[in-house]
């Protein structure tokens, strides 16, 4: 069977892909301007900088505006895992993660109202997280949950995470159920501008609800993990019934 031909295009990027993989160009580095560049590989400066769009949608390419383009330090890959857990666990472990957390009284807009199973503009509190890794923005969520659900603000004036999710584990009625819905699409030009990724990067989006046993959804959220630095994973346990020996 003949193989085809690679574009130049495509020839360039897995050109400049190796020598990021093997190390001869290093994180952090900057590469050629992109003029000498082209006439490095012997083709026009739009072919090079398709090329380049190529590795920046994998992440391994990063422009700097009025800098030039950089090899981007691959940033600590992190593991969504099913159930309701949240990645606290992971950012507790590792060092160069970090998180803010704004809180922020909001009225239901529609996707949320039917999201939360509640009516257009009924009061919510949204926590709205921002992880870093070192001083890079890494992947964001924000989590909603019923006024009436979150505990009193604290001596600086905002109410505690970490207390709210202590009241949902200790709610009567109790957690009964966590729905999570896994897609992939492109960034909003908001997320992207705010996790400093390329637009055609593609990101994992998870959108989450929790709903105790009367069917009230307590909780929703909507995580955004960029796709080169997140996988997700959902466990399934069978439960197997030991039958008594027959005889």
């Amino acid at each position: 069977m003949i193989q085809p031909v690679p574009s130049r295009r495509d020839a360039i990027a897995d050109d400049l892909r190796d020598r990021i993989a093997t190390g001869r160009i290093k994180p952090g580095e900057r590469l050629p301007s992109e003029s000498p560049l082209a006439a490095q590989y012997r083709v026009s400066t739009p072919t090079l900088r398709n090329a380049l769009a190529v590795l920046q949608v994998e992440g391994l390419v990063e422009k700097v505006h009025g800098k030039g383009n950089f090899v981007r330090r691959p940033l600590h890959r992190i593991t969504y895992e099913g159930g309701g857990r949240t990645l606290d666990a992971q950012i507790a472990a590792h060092a160069a993660l970090r998180v803010t957390v704004h809180t922020t009284r909001i009225q239901a807009p529609g996707h949320l109202a039917t999201l939360m199973r509640v009516s257009i503009d009924s009061p919510l509190t949204e926590f709205s997280f921002l992880i870093h890794e070192d001083k890079r923005p890494h992947s964001l969520a924000r989590i909603y949950v019923p006024c009436d659900l979150v505990p009193a603000a604290g001596p600086c004036g905002s109410p505690s995470f970490d207390g709210m999710v202590r009241r949902l584990l200790e709610l009567r009625p109790p957690l009964a159920e966590v729905r999570e819905r896994v897609s992939v699409r492109l960034p909003t030009p908001e997320e992207a501008s705010t996790l400093r990724i390329s637009s055609a990067l593609a990101v994992l989006v998870i959108t989450r609800h929790t709903a105790d046993t009367a069917g009230r959804v307590v909780e929703a959220a909507l995580l955004v993990l960029p796709g080169d630095r997140a996988d997700a994973v959902f466990t399934t346990h069978y439960v197997i019934e030991e039958r008594a020996a027959e005889g």
